[in-house]
């Protein structure tokens, strides 16, 4: 019995012995646990956490060194998760820059970096070299972003120019409930301190100082030059996939992109790096054959990928270097580099390779969408693409075969993307594959025009290629309109829980990654144990925004919202996270709220509660308090009425906790904040521990 117990918990180690040469693929996914745990952490960790997590890695380093051979991948496993935590937390504090502590009205001036549009389709701007009034220069963020509400300007926003307004400015919103979207996280990590809006006139301080945002002059020049040439939607789209400036992309556009499973169109990311870099390859290496006696002396293929590699460089430097195209740069990167060294351009070795690069130099993006999709469609396509050609070879005829893999890729690379795109936008584009099959081969040609456009430009000839990239946008727009109209475009996904996305991503990759085949099997154990998860998610009864100012009541006919207008964010983010795709104005309308609209009543596990809103609510407080064991107030109360089994949740509690999740539990009510937990990007913020709201016995004696 102990020789077989002991054997049985060898196998393990056996295998990831007999496996030796082929596990690296294995180390960015240990580094992705590692960062995703040091997120999960429920509180800051300081010097002495860091000390003993780098003493691990040292301490695995020598196991693998000086240990038996059979301990050395559970030593790199270790080692891997442990880099991970120390990346992610050196990362946090090397950026870590200062944010609104209150909000502020007053003048501000900065220089502009970034121009794009809003949710609510106003222009906004964003601002680095800050100066506010009266607040200490270690105080000040390091760069805000200001949405334009007033005068269009008397000359255009260009990036260098140092502007001068009045603002109201206040610190990035926690997320929208505990779990949700964590929007100052984000904004931590993109070091933004302040987000706001104003009214008033935007004046020029200063025109751009010589070198100063010389790239995005440039980019902002081309996108100019593109859309005189091509004016309208069709220009604004081509000169986002060209340069990654979007500014005057409508929202409509947007979202059209979005219902259609096409937004990916518009993020620089590995698509477009692809188009671009493999056509600047093609035609170098083609073009190289045309001149034999040049052909037969040099190694056309690889001063292609030379070529290929200046361009993508100059790409990325020209799109702004946001995440998503150093993502897929460091991709194109590496797949040149292995056509330099005579290597298979693209494995699953590669790919972790640039994985692992970006996980240590940017940990934060394996939050980001845009990282969990890229890797999801490459990863699934090195998998699929050899049985699938294969099969495609021995059982189609020739003229087929094209189109049938161009289906095959797009069905392949969404089904690896569906789950991602279903737990971050809470939707499934059930007409996505149509669309992106009749519009990618297209955006191949839009890319290609592009560049074709840039090389005759200055000989004055671009003229034929501007009009195919205004076709080849007008098509794409045009197919993107039509399908996101189509009856039933969307269907509505609720949000995981927590764990579910982690477990089905590691079971998917240990099933596509692990060499042996019935091997690969035990990773569909915690992928079908995810999708159970995600069947059952509980949302949360109750939810209340960080301002008090609406309350969302779950109830049979989805989410009721207690006000139609107010918390607009919050209460479109609960209606998405619930799977629910009613706009807040319905939503008002659903049965659970009661009584006028300046004092809503509902009950929520037995509990009375009340919202009250208007002028006169802080009046109200202590008649609410008499009947209800829990009142909402968008006000600070200072000293809070003493009402015996009364919570009171009024603007200084909820500074506090941010919003405020309620579920039922027991003979009571669980209190879960969004600010329980101290982290970095909270800054100096007290930490709202969890509570429990249990019936008053007064009150239960009196039959209230």
């Amino acid at each position: 019995m102990g020789v077989s117990l002991r054997n049985w918990a060898m196998a393990p180690l056996l295998a990831l012995q007999q496996a030796r040469g082929l596990l690296f693929p294995f180390v960015p996914v240990f580094v992705s646990v590692g960062i995703g745990l040091w997120f999960a952490l429920p509180f800051e960790p300081g010097f002495g956490a860091y000390a003993a997590v780098a003493a691990l890695v040292l301490a695995m380093a020598m196991l693998w060194r000086l240990g038996p051979e059979l301990a050395h991948p559970l030593a790199v496993t270790v080692a891997c998760v442990a880099v991970g935590m120390l990346s992610i937390g050196l990362r946090a504090h090397m950026i870590a820059a200062p944010m609104l502590d209150y909000p502020y009205y007053g003048p501000v001036q900065g220089r502009i970096i970034d121009i794009d549009r809003s949710q609510s389709d106003a222009m906004r701007i964003t601002l680095d070299q800050v100066v506010l009034a009266d607040l200490a220069a270690s105080e000040t963020p390091a760069t805000v972003r200001i949405s334009l509400h007033g005068p269009p300007p008397d000359l255009p926003y260009e990036p260098g120019q140092t502007v001068l307004t009045t603002v109201r400015l206040a610190a990035p919103e926690s997320a929208a409930e505990p779990g949700g979207f964590d929007f100052r996280r984000m904004a931590f990590f993109n070091q933004l301190g302040a987000v706001g809006y104003t009214s008033s006139p935007v004046v020029l301080w200063a025109p751009p100082m010589g070198a100063a945002q010389v790239i995005n002059r440039l980019r902002n020049h081309l996108s100019a030059d593109i859309e005189a040439a091509l004016p309208g939607d069709s220009g604004a789209f081509a000169s986002g996939v060209m340069t990654g400036d979007r500014a005057n992309i409508t929202q409509a556009v947007v979202l059209d992109l979005r219902l259609s499973s096409l937004a990916h169109l518009l993020a620089i990311s590995g698509m477009n790096m692809a188009f671009i870099t493999t056509f600047v390859f093609a035609v170098v290496r083609y073009g190289l054959a045309f001149f034999p006696f040049v052909a037969l002396r040099v190694n056309s293929k690889k001063i292609a990928a030379v070529a290929a590699f200046a361009v993508a460089l100059f790409y990325l430097v020209l799109s702004g270097a946001n995440v998503a195209t150093t993502r897929a740069f460091l991709m194109v990167a590496v797949m040149l580099a292995a056509v330099l060294l005579d290597r298979r351009s693209l494995s699953f070795r590669s790919v972790a390779l640039a994985a692992l690069v970006l996980l240590l130099w940017q940990p934060e993006s394996l939050t980001e969408p845009g990282f969990q999709l890229s890797f999801a469609a490459t990863v699934a396509l090195i998998a699929g693409f050899g049985p699938v050609q294969r099969l495609l070879t021995a059982r189609t005829p020739g003229w087929a075969q094209a189109p049938l893999m161009l289906v095959a890729t797009s069905l392949i690379a969404g089904l690896a993307t569906a789950p991602f795109s279903a737990a971050t936008f809470n939707r499934f584009t059930d007409y996505g594959l149509m669309a992106n099959l009749l519009t990618v081969p297209v955006m191949d040609i839009l890319m290609g025009a592009g560049a074709v456009a840039a090389l005759l430009a200055p000989f004055g000839l671009a003229w034929p290629a501007l009009w195919v990239m205004d076709m080849s946008s007008r098509w794409i727009l045009c197919i993107a309109h039509w399908v996101a109209g189509l009856d039933g475009a969307v269907t509505p996904i609720p949000s995981p829980g927590p764990w579910v996305m982690p477990m089905m991503t590691f079971g998917t990759l240990w099933a596509l990654l692990w060499p042996g085949r019935r091997g690969r099997l035990a990773g569909l154990v915690p992928v079908v144990a995810s999708l159970v998860m995600w069947t059952m998610v509980e949302r949360p009864a109750l939810l209340i925004s960080s301002d008090g100012a609406v309350a969302g009541l779950l109830g049979p006919q989805g989410r009721a919202l207690s006000a139609p207008k107010g918390a607009g964010f919050s209460a479109e983010s609960w209606l998405a996270d619930d799977g629910d795709l009613a706009q807040p104005e319905a939503a008002a309308l659903r049965p659970g709220f009661s009584g006028p609209k300046t004092a809503r009543d509902f009950v929520v596990g037995g509990f009375r509660g009340e919202i009250l809103s208007g002028k006169g609510a802080l009046d109200q407080v202590a008649a609410a308090c008499a009947k209800a064991d829990f009142v909402i107030v968008p006000a600070a109360l200072g000293p809070a009425p003493q009402v015996p089994g009364c919570q009171i949740f009024d603007r200084t509690m909820l500074d506090l906790t941010g919003a405020v999740e309620l579920r039922p539990e027991g003979q009571g009510l669980r209190l879960i904040p969004v600010r329980n937990a101290a982290r970095i990007w909270l800054g100096n913020r007290k930490v709202a521990p969890e509570l429990q709201l249990n019936r008053d016995p007064a009150r239960l004696a009196q039959g209230q």
